[in-house]
């Protein structure tokens, strides 16, 4: 059999599987299930080292492996992946050995490698660490060891953006091509006009994956049906939204899957220069996009008359500074173009008159790396994905107080109660679950109550939340809404652009009015009391001015947070107005410290430590708090070894 080594010439390799090679061929099916690390001759390790994994140590874990296989002269190929989604396993290490199944091993720290590779090279399994094998026809499978499809987290998935991730080595197009990338574009360029590739995006009901869920297709089709000697397509991968991490994760684990996406979708609407937005605090994401661009060009996917077919593409990085308010396709536009990231007044819609004054189009990383499955099984099997409405599947990253954090990828239609306590392991230690904040600065927070709600743009929306990018944060009876309500609409504020008045002016006096009820009372007159609760009802009020008279979309979403805790959460409004607590302990101005005097036994260390001297006392006297110095610290509670100080 002809082996992958035997191939000297890897740009003839990838030009004939994608164009004339017949995949179904005994000689070319071994060739690719070598590129595929399906059939090996030496052992591989694998290495999660996207940014999660690399927060977690996998740096260290990488350099104990290399050091393992050069102290015991063992000859092995060391593979750098993406992140595979279970982020709260980090670091992971897949070990494969010739003729056995690839097996996942979880928090791999730098000082446990040596033992497990021990092991597994003398054919036995680490229990402590093993988590899961990977199913192959030509290997055999390791006894006693759960498949990744029999794995709680990833069994209710279904990954088509997340296939690749944390499996295939992200800066190899041989690799990418071998498990039948770029097919979709080669057979689009080569039997579809631009409009029969829009016409089959439209069918699917793929919906922009950014937060607005617009259907993909139509969107397509307005700046396809524009006359003009340019045309432009942008990704938007600025990402934004605190606890979103799903763009990133993409392109560190499967860059080439975004740029054939992006390639479908530019040759649809007749574009032939497109952009990546992506921010520049993303170093790794760029790294790996960079070179797999590199490759692209270098085998004939970007360029000039690509494969023949008479279209030209050429695909270029723009790294964004971080800005929020560039998230928003005009301020997007303007950033590329080298001006002040800020929005404009629509229409005219970046379809019609976007980069440069030519028509646009702008997705984001999700929606783009949808199309090359779309185009390869069809609308139809896209489409039968999901609910009615929102078709397919749709990836959220996890957060907060959940058992297991990462990303996960679900059908449409999978409820908010499955994604928390099937998949992520529910809330742990025993607390209880509070909310979810979905969407992110621009959503709202679903309850209890509201958990069997299925995931839909319609749905989500119903219950004053919204899809949004995708991010997901769990809070359990520890979380204070008052005060998560303060830091979403203290981001808001930061990150306005400052253009328009409602969104500047109107969020800086919501954030003031939310200021004010989660601080030490200045006056404890019921007149003040009910100061505090009137900014509640103009919390109400200015949010609905600023939902309908902000310039862009961020202005317009500025007040969800704010309106949904006080919806589902006024309770918790009225006890820091009124009761001027917070029960939760989190709002530090709020609360009050007393000392059990039946444990207290005059030490005094608490009133040495107290940086406002709020505590008195005699020495060997037990010692009392005076509230109206005290600002909450916590640092006596932190410091008294009896236990004596407790929140009141």
């Amino acid at each position: 059999m002809t082996k992958y080594t035997d191939i000297e010439n890897k740009e003839f390799l990838i030009k004939n599987v994608l164009k004339e090679f017949n995949t179904e061929d005994k000689n070319v099916k071994g060739i690719l299930s070598f590129i595929k690390k399906e059939n090996i001759e030496t052992p591989t390790i694998y290495i999660g080292a996207g940014t999660c994994g690399l927060g977690a140590g996998a740096d260290k874990t990488l350099a104990a492996v290399k050091s393992y296989l050069n102290k015991n002269e063992i000859k092995a190929e060391v593979i750098e992946t993406g992140c595979i989604g279970l982020c709260s396993s980090e670091p992971l290490m897949d070990v494969q050995l010739p003729g056995k199944n690839r097996v996942s091993f979880e928090k791999v720290t730098s000082e446990k490698v040596d033992t497990i590779l021990e092991d597994i090279f003398t054919n036995t399994i680490n229990k402590e660490h093993a988590m899961m094998q990977f199913a192959s026809e030509d290997n055999e499978a390791w006894e006693d060891l759960q498949f990744i499809t029999d794995h709680f987290f990833f069994a209710p998935q279904k990954r088509i953006v997340l296939q690749n991730c944390g499996i295939v080595d992200p800066i190899s197009i041989e690799e990418y091509v071998a498990r039948g990338g770029y097919q979709s574009f080669i057979k689009t360029i080569g039997n579809y006009k631009g409009a029969e590739v829009c016409d089959i995006v439209e069918k699917s009901g793929l919906r922009g994956r950014g937060g607005g869920g617009f259907p993909t297709g139509r969107k397509w089709k307005f700046a396809l049906n524009q006359e003009a000697e340019q045309k432009y397509l942008i990704c938007n991968a600025d990402e934004g939204d605190p606890g979103a991490f799903m763009d990133r994760a993409v392109i560190e684990g499967d860059p080439h899957r975004l740029i054939e996406g992006m390639a479908i979708a530019a040759y649809g609407i007749g574009a032939t220069k497109a952009y990546v937005y992506i921010r520049a605090e993303y170093p790794l994401a760029i790294e790996r996009l960079k070179i797999a661009l590199e490759q692209a060009r270098d085998y004939g996917i970007l360029g000039e008359n690509i494969f023949g077919s008479g279209f030209d593409l050429d695909l270029i990085i723009k790294m964004g500074a971080g800005a929020f308010v560039c998230g928003e396709e005009t301020a997007l536009i303007h950033s590329i173009e080298g001006k002040r990231g800020m929005p404009r007044p629509r229409p005219p819609f970046p379809a019609v008159s976007g980069l440069f004054g030519k028509p646009t189009i702008i997705n984001n990383v999700e929606s783009f790396s949808n199309v090359p499955t779309i185009l390869e099984k069809g609308h139809e099997w896209f489409a039968s994905i999901g609910t009615e409405t929102s078709k397919g599947t749709k990836v959220f990253a996890l957060s907060g107080k959940v058992a297991l954090t990462g990303l996960v990828e679900i059908p449409m239609g999978t409820t908010v109660r499955d994604i928390i306590y099937t998949i992520s392991g529910g809330v742990p230690n025993n607390k209880k679950f509070k909310s979810v904040q979905i969407g992110g600065p621009s959503g709202g927070c679903i309850t209890e109550e509201n958990l069997d709600i299925q995931v839909d743009y319609e749905s989500l929306l119903e219950v004053g939340a919204m899809m949004g990018s995708g991010g997901l944060v769990v809070m359990d009876e520890d979380t204070c809404m008052v005060d998560v309500a303060k830091f979403f609409m203290d981001f808001i504020q930061r990150e306005s652009c400052g253009k328009c008045i409602p969104c500047r002016e109107g969020t800086k006096k919501m954030l003031e009015i939310l200021e004010s009820i989660t601080s030490k009372p200045v006056d404890n007159s019921s007149h003040a009391a009910l100061t505090r609760f009137k900014g509640v009802t103009q919390l109400e009020k200015l949010g609905k001015v600023i939902c309908e008279t902000s310039l862009c979309g961020l202005g317009q979403t500025a007040p969800n947070p704010v309106m949904s805790t006080i919806k589902w959460f006024r309770e918790e409004y009225e006890e820091h107005i009124f009761e001027r607590t917070c029960s939760a302990g989190v709002c530090t101005e709020l609360r009050t410290f007393k000392i059990d005097v039946d444990k207290c036994i005059g030490c005094t260390v608490c009133s040495k430590k107290c940086p406002t001297n709020a505590i008195l006392g005699s020495k060997k006297q037990a010692h009392y708090v005076i509230e109206e110095k005290c600002i909450g610290c916590s640092t006596c509670q932190e410091v008294c070894k009896f236990d004596a100080v407790y929140i009141n």
